[in-house]
């Protein structure tokens, strides 16, 4: 699971149209499950591989749309011992 955010330089106060075009590449990643929240995207996969492609495609949306920098943060939870979902995180808080 992954926190990831991106954020085109130079291209002024508005990023929604390049956000959303990254946003799309995602829907191409088989195996990917993310869900869209107003200041980062939550990513989803038991392979870390998918993750980071999300990153790359992501970036490569982008840069079509003519960014010509691009700043991105990824933070990474990768818990080994047993598979978790958004869902199952989130259920897990409200339980407590």
């Amino acid at each position: 699971m992954a926190e990831f955010s991106i954020h085109p330089i130079g291209s002024g106060t508005s990023v929604g149209r390049y956000v959303k075009a990254a946003i799309r590449s995602l829907a191409k990643i088989e195996g990917l499950q993310y869900q869209v929240t107003p200041m980062a995207t939550v990513l989803e996969s038991p392979e870390l591989t998918k993750i980071l492609q999300a990153v790359e495609v992501s970036h490569a949306a982008v840069r079509r749309l003519g960014a010509k920098r691009i700043s991105s943060t990824l933070r990474i939870d990768q818990r080994l011992d047993k598979p978790r979902t958004m869902g199952d995180k989130v259920t897990s808080l409200k339980l407590r």
